[in-house]
């Protein structure tokens, strides 16, 4: 790419910075910094679900090079070549939709980072006037090399072909991404709140109680997001034909040593020979059984969270996107995969890591925060007396 082509694609990841920025600008209300924090959590959720989308309907080659189109800043200056590769291939992995499909990603993917370093930016001016906690650049200076990591990440699932691990680690990053920005969104909520909160004694050792099961939750939640990313970036979504049984069986014949063969080009095994389906059986299977102990974790904390102060809300709307999230899953199966209920799935999760962060947050906050009530901290120093 020359350089005119740089400055080009650079100028379209700032305008799509513009958009959010112009509409906090605006926004009634002193609070700027609160509200881009949380348009970059927002923003980030929805490139999340666009990259899904992205991934489904197989734009990720859409243009073959990085980090333009053919060497061109966007699929116009690039219609030339796209055109000849459609006419070549007409349901192959060029064309006109795919490309502006792939080239948009990219292009809000660009637009998180000047949002990004808008942010840290006015954190750091902030931090240096106030010494508030909240504003320390250090949680902004993580997120700028994070987008930095994952766009590096975006550019090896292109050159390196669509290979499964990058392709999955890609998506891990992503939510990871997400997860700092919904983080750095409840730390700039909490500024002004009082530092201290009337609770009682059991309802903060409750709250210590549910401080490592919200941790395995999220831990749980990690495990079953490679898990779903191995099986999207396979394409092992339809290896088992029904539900609850795969292909009418409790355990089919699967091949767990070839599917979970991380270092391999895609639709191959380590030996580069074609991946038999019994591979993608086992990969669908896991990810599938699995699901369960998610159900069942994450399940549990939002039934421990429910009567909390402060937490009712967010495991109130964890268990129901829980629920959703399982239905979804399920209807891919029996709805031979459409579409839009896929990419309502990788929505899904991605609101599944926001609450699950949240919660976390809130824990660590309260606890951080808080101290029993003086009536209970005063019982409990004569009970021990």
């Amino acid at each position: 790419m020359h350089v005119s082509d740089f400055v080009l694609l650079a100028l379209t990841g700032l305008l799509a910075a513009c958009v959010p920025l112009i509409l906090i600008r605006s926004a009634t209300g002193t609070n700027k910094l609160h509200k881009l924090a949380w348009a970059i959590a927002f923003v980030t959720f929805d490139l999340i679900v666009f990259g899904g989308f992205t991934r489904l309907t197989d734009s990720g080659l859409g243009c073959p090079d990085w980090p333009g189109c053919y060497g061109e800043a966007n699929p116009f200056l690039a219609h030339a070549h796209i055109a000849a590769a459609e006419a070549l291939l007409p349901t192959g992995p060029v064309t006109k939709m795919k490309a502006w499909i792939e080239m948009i990603h990219r292009f809000l993917a660009m637009g998180i980072g000047f949002l990004i370093i808008t942010l840290l930016v006015a954190c750091w001016r902030r931090w240096g006037r106030t010494r508030v906690r909240a504003y320390k650049p250090t949680l902004p200076g993580i997120l700028l090399l994070w987008v930095c990591v994952q766009g590096a990440f975006g550019a090896w699932t292109v050159t390196m072909k669509l290979q499964p691990i990058i392709v999955t680690l890609h998506l891990l990053f992503g939510m990871t991404l997400l997860a700092l920005a919904v983080w750095m969104g409840g730390r700039v909520d909490t500024v002004g709140q009082p530092k201290t909160t009337a609770l009682s004694f059991e309802q903060v050792a409750a709250l210590r109680r549910l401080r490592p099961l919200a941790w395995l939750s999220a831990a749980v939640l990690l495990v079953q997001l490679f898990l779903g990313g191995w099986v999207s970036t396979n394409y092992a979504t339809l290896a088992c034909s029904d539900f609850p049984l795969c292909n009418g069986q409790v355990m089919p014949p699967m091949d767990f040593e070839r599917g979970f063969t991380l270092w391999r080009a895609l639709g191959r095994d380590a030996a580069g020979d074609y991946l038999p389906f019994q591979a993608l059986t086992a990969i669908h299977w896991v990810h599938r059984n699995f699901a369960a102990v998610v159900v069942l974790v994450l399940g549990w904390t939002a039934w421990r969270a429910w009567r909390l102060p402060n937490l009712h809300k967010t495991a109130r709307n964890m268990a129901l996107v829980l629920v959703i999230q399982a239905l979804t899953g399920i209807a891919t199966v029996f709805l031979n995969f459409p579409l839009v209920v896929a990419v309502l799935h990788n929505a899904g999760a991605a609101l599944l890591v926001s609450l699950v962060t949240m919660l976390n947050y809130k824990v660590q906050h309260q606890l951080d925060r808080t101290r029993p009530a003086p009536q209970f901290q005063s019982a409990a120093s004569a009970s021990h007396s």
